[in-house]
């Protein structure tokens, strides 16, 4: 397959390093183009107010088709279907992400925005993201992902699908994978988000952190995770609520 390859940590970070190593490996025709630096929590911000600059990054684990760019992850799906006319993926994979993309993280993950970004362009995306504890296992993440990208009924299905799918991988200091589960979103928001400290000099800052809050539903991509389970969730881009139409035509009257 011709795969395009990017995330939001950054085009040396070791999601992305492991996951280009096992694609290689595997036979698939690879370009890879991401950030040169963190974006992380960036969403689906474009940069319109400044240049844009693509440099060739030589890596022996990236390929010889690798691109840093001064950017956002969405830039970056702009810049390679442009830039990289004669290169018509077949898929684009978003990660692998430090870290899972949940619930609501969606709407705030530089990673899904990439995947969005490029089915909004028309190709077939993938964001892929691990729950990290301590082990960090992303060979297993990137090894596993070769495997589905070898099944045919993983493909079939994928070409089906209206939107990107939204991949979470749990981490494996425990236990293996206990399997897969196809999930909803949990509408799930952060204990203690926000966090007030002092600084050496005496004064007040604060920091965004936090942990998930449970969530009572056992189709819940949150509580996939917690229990071992790879979550797979299709996402849609139309966010417009349908239900709510006749609830506004029925009720409200403006001038």
């Amino acid at each position: 397959m011709k795969i395009l390859l990017v995330n939001d940590d950054g085009i040396y970070a070791e999601g992305i390093n492991s996951l280009a190593e096992a694609l290689i490996e595997a036979g698939h025709q690879l370009k890879v183009i991401a950030p040169d630096q963190e974006r992380s929590a960036i969403s689906h911000a474009i940069t319109i107010r400044k240049p844009l600059r693509l440099f060739k990054t030589v890596s022996k684990r990236l390929g010889n088709d690798a691109y840093r760019v001064n950017g956002t992850p969405a830039d970056c799906i702009k810049l390679a279907l442009k830039v990289f006319e004669d290169f018509k993926p077949d898929l684009v994979i978003s990660g692998i992400n430090h870290g899972h993309n949940l619930g609501y993280d969606v709407y705030y993950s530089g990673t899904v925005s990439a995947a969005i970004e490029a089915y909004i362009q028309g190709y077939k995306a993938i964001a892929v993201s691990l729950s990290i504890d301590e082990s960090k296992n992303f060979t297993a993440v990137a090894d596993k992902l070769v495997d589905y990208l070898s099944n045919d009924d993983f493909i079939e299905t994928l070409n089906l699908l209206d939107g990107p799918l939204n991949i979470n991988f749990p981490d494996l200091k425990y236990s293996k994978y206990n399997g897969y589960k196809i999930t909803t979103l949990a509408p799930h928001l952060y204990e203690d988000s926000v966090e007030e400290r002092i600084d050496p000099a005496g004064g007040k800052y604060f920091w965004f952190r936090g942990g998930n809050k449970s969530y009572d539903d056992d189709k819940a991509d949150i509580n996939a995770i917690k229990n071992g389970f790879i979550s797979i969730t299709p996402l849609n881009l139309n966010i417009s609520d349908d239900k709510k139409i006749d609830i506004l035509n029925d009720n409200l009257s403006l001038d």
